[in-house]
């Protein structure tokens, strides 16, 4: 069983940063990152295999990076450069199979846990 808690959202000016963590309990594999604003669905934002290799979508990969400290098992995402339209809530997600593609390293479907989310709001 793996438990994720996520951290470090919170409001900010366009333009600005955060940071979050996912803190993670047990053996995972690939882990992402994803949010849904309201009123839309989940959106994949960026996902690590246990290789250390890290894929993102289009619409954040020049401002968001993920990473993560295997020493501490948590994974973070640095996000630079935020706008109003990153206002949602962002959720880290785990998975004790090595997802191998890019495509399904950035679907739900590699994913068996989540963590109970962070909300992030961006100003104008």
């Amino acid at each position: 069983q793996v438990q994720l808690v996520e951290s470090g959202g919170g409001s900010v000016q366009a333009g600005g940063s955060l940071r979050l963590s996912c803190a993670a309990s047990g053996l995972t594999a690939t882990m992402g990152w994803f949010r849904q604003a309201p009123g839309k669905g989940r959106e994949a934002l960026a996902s690590r295999r246990v290789n250390g290799v890290t894929y993102y979508t289009d619409s954040v990969k020049d401002r968001f990076a993920i990473s993560k400290d295997n020493t501490k098992n948590i994974l973070y995402l640095q996000m630079d450069i935020l706008k109003p339209e990153d206002t949602a809530m962002y959720y880290c997600a785990a998975s004790t199979y090595n997802c191998v593609s890019r495509s399904y390293t950035l679907s739900e479907g590699c994913y068996h846990y989540w963590g109970q989310g962070t909300q992030v709001t961006v100003s104008s």
